[in-house]
């Protein structure tokens, strides 16, 4: 009885079928990170606003190149939400300056394709532009895929993406089969991610625990790590930590 145990659990371990599923189970396609307590950060070291968000944007460099050596191909970056766009105008206009900055310096590394999603109207000129000219820059570059969200919202986005397949069925003229084509895949094809994976892993930074209205839709299946750590203070070896954590789950799907 020991022997065909013994047998059965070897053939199980290695099954390449269940091998390539335990692997997809652990595998990161897709982190998400909410880069959190910039103002928190630069409160506690007695310093600035801009202060706590340049020291978040020099941070970004780093997380990339992390994730690029843990063989992780896609990362999303939320440095700011549709919301905080209602903050204090010199705040804001602080903020807007560092995102852009980091665009820009990203994109001459040359290492990183960079992809803005959110909505971009309520930005000042100068900063969409230069946003979309780093963007732009790095659109035949092959390389680590990183999503930046700008003036972002999950509902907003859901909200786009439900009015673009009405728009569609409207210039079609095929409103009369809207009905039945409304479906998970119609929206998800809508989404601005759409074709790319849902993210495996959220990591938000700064103690909170809540997504905060991003990636309402994406996020259904992913798993979360909340650190204390702000943003600012996110090291190497809390980005280890926060791996290692996802690695050891049994990821269900839902199932």
């Amino acid at each position: 009885m020991q022997a065909t145990a013994s047998s059965t659990f070897n053939a199980c371990a290695t099954n390449p079928v269940d091998a390539r599923l335990s692997e997809q189970r652990v595998a990161i396609r897709h982190l998400a990170v909410i880069l959190d307590g910039n103002r928190r950060w630069a409160e506690r070291c007695g310093l600035q606003s801009i202060d706590g968000y340049r020291a978040g944007g020099r941070n970004v460099h780093a997380l990339l190149s992390w994730c690029s050596e843990a063989d992780i191909p896609m990362v999303t970056l939320w440095p700011l939400s549709a919301e905080n766009l209602s903050r204090d105008p010199e705040e804001l206009q602080a903020l807007l300056t560092v995102i852009a900055d980091v665009f820009e310096e990203l994109a001459c590394t040359g290492r990183w394709h960079l992809r803005v999603i959110g909505d971009l109207s309520s930005l000042p000129p100068d900063v969409k532009r230069r946003i979309r000219n780093a963007e732009c820059h790095t659109a035949t570059v092959d390389g680590l895929d990183v999503n930046i969200a700008v003036g972002y919202s999950g509902r907003l986005e859901l909200l786009h993406a439900i009015r673009t397949l009405i728009a569609d069925h409207l210039l079609a003229g095929t409103v009369n089969t809207l009905q039945t084509d409304l479906s998970f895949e119609s929206i998800t094809s809508r989404l601005y991610t759409a074709g790319q994976p849902d993210p495996d892993l959220v990591i938000r930074t700064s103690g909170e625990q809540r997504l905060s209205n991003f990636m309402l839709w994406q996020c259904a299946f992913s798993e979360f790590y909340f650190t204390p750590v702000c943003w600012p203070d996110f090291r190497r070896t809390d980005f280890e930590e926060a791996l290692t954590v996802y690695r050891s789950r049994h990821r269900r799907f839902g199932q």
